[in-house]
This record gives C-alpha cells, sequence and structure tokens, in this order.
C-alpha cells in the first residue's frame, strides 16, 4: 500500500475541478490524537481525506468547511471539552465548537477553502466583448464565450450579453435561462426593455427576466470599447466582493 500523502490529494481535487477545504492542526492542547501539521481534505460532500483526530473534531471540521466553501474565506475553528466553552467565541476570535470526547484535548483547526475562479460568460464577438474578455482574465476570470459555457454556469458566475445587434434576442434569451445571479447586457435601457417584453410574451420567466442589469457596467462616462469594458468589469467585480460580504456575513450565525 503506498504512504498517502495529502499533497497528492490536494493535487487531484484541483484537477477535478470540484470545490474542497484544507484542513490543517495548528496547535494542540492536553491530549489529543491528532498533532500540530496534520492536514486532511475536506469535500464539498462533507468526506475527510485524512487525519484529524477524533469525531468531535471530524464534525466541527465538516460543519466548518461548508460555511468556508460558501463564503470564499478560511476560518479558524478551537475544539474542547464542553465544560471549558464559555462562548460560541473565544477571547481571541476564534469559533469554538463543544466536544465530547473524552481524551479532554483542544485542537485549532485552520479551514482554507479552494475552488476555481468564477466564470465570465460573454455572448458577443464585438469589439466590447473582446475587450471585456481580455480585461477579465487578467482579473482572474475564466473567461467563456456564448454558448460554449451555458452548461457549466453557477449561480456564482457571471454573464453579459455584448452582442450589440447580433441576434440580440436569442443571445438574451441564453443568458437569462442560465443560473448565474448576476446578468448584464450591453444596450440602452429601452432597448433591453423591448426584448424582455418580448422575451416574457414568447413565455420567458418574469422572474429571470428582473435580473438583468442594463446597460452593463458603472457610469464612469466610458467611451471606447477598453474603457466600456473597464466599466463593465468594474461593476462584475463590485458584485463580486458584495456576493462575498453578504455570504460571510451569514455564515457565522448559521454555525452559531
Amino acid at each position: 500500500m503506498e504512504a498517502f500523502d495529502i499533497f497528492d490529494t490536494v493535487a487531484r481535487l484541483r484537477e477535478e475541478g470540484a470545490p474542497f477545504c484544507v484542513a490543517t492542526v495548528v496547535r494542540t492542547a492536553d491530549v489529543t490524537s491528532a498533532k500540530a501539521g496534520a492536514k486532511a481534505a475536506v469535500t464539498e460532500h462533507g468526506e475527510i481525506i485524512g487525519h484529524l483526530g477524533g469525531a468531535c473534531v471530524k464534525r466541527a471540521v465538516k460543519e466548518a468547511a461548508v460555511a468556508a466553501l460558501v463564503a470564499a474565506t478560511p476560518r479558524m475553528i478551537r475544539v474542547k471539552p464542553s465544560d471549558k466553552v464559555v462562548s460560541l467565541l473565544d477571547p481571541d476570535g476564534v469559533q469554538t465548537f463543544k466536544s465530547g470526547c473524552p481524551s479532554g484535548g483542544t485542537v485549532d483547526v485552520l479551514i482554507e477553502p479552494y475552488q476555481q475562479a468564477q466564470r465570465l460568460v460573454i455572448f458577443g464577438d464585438t469589439p466590447i466583448a473582446q475587450s471585456v474578455a481580455a480585461h477579465a482574465t487578467l482579473a482572474g476570470f475564466r473567461v467563456c464565450r456564448g454558448d460554449e459555457g451555458v452548461g457549466q454556469i453557477e449561480a456564482r458566475d457571471f454573464v453579459l450579453v455584448a452582442s450589440q445587434g447580433q441576434r440580440d434576442s436569442d443571445a438574451l434569451r441564453s443568458a437569462l435561462e442560465t443560473p448565474a445571479r448576476r446578468v448584464s447586457m450591453v444596450a440602452s435601457r429601452k432597448k433591453a426593455a423591448v426584448l424582455c417584453d418580448k422575451l416574457i410574451a414568447a413565455g420567458l420567466a418574469e422572474a429571470k427576466v428582473a435580473r438583468l442589469k442594463s446597460p452593463a457596467g458603472l457610469d464612469i462616462g466610458a467611451v471606447d470599447p477598453h474603457e466600456i469594458a473597464l466599466s463593465i468589469l468594474a461593476e462584475i467585480i463590485q458584485w463580486r466582493r458584495a456576493d462575498k460580504a453578504e455570504l460571510g456575513e451569514g455564515s457565522d450565525e448559521k454555525l452559531a
């Protein structure tokens, strides 16, 4: 049997593309089965690959890993005997979990989430579409063009319609039928409203249409394609940060 190597496991999970967390024991006190430096991977389904300690530690790590993946931010947790837990947060700000394990030890675990970069799916092959693709790649997005990325879109991804007269209605319908929370379009409010009304009349749900933001981008007085692309990308980054902040605020309440 080959020796277990957590870094081989991490490499495999990264290649598979599914989100996961790396949990590292950073400190222990009193008697514990896991020692500082122990690492494990925690899949999005709660499977722990590696050794972190007993059942109490595993339960806490699973719960914290889910929250870390949702918020896309690392977190530190502390598992310690129930009779030593006074508050859900220790004075140093570390979230605490009660342990009923007979060993009576305390374990601090760092939970680090990993997931692939968010997608930006762009409909259209116009100068603005090309400029947005170039800038978005530099900003760390996974850029996909039109229908090639539709089947893989998640709610956390972004969709931009920059067709500008090239089968606008078809492009907008495809964009609005994705599960993405954020959809924007390079068009005037009037043009977007006309297209949306036609799509609703053709049977597209109003709730899906209501997600559309048009015109796309922040109002920075942009004129040429690269300036407009920067305004669009700035808005998308603003959304990305706002979504993470919102999820981060909610996660601690769930754990409490």
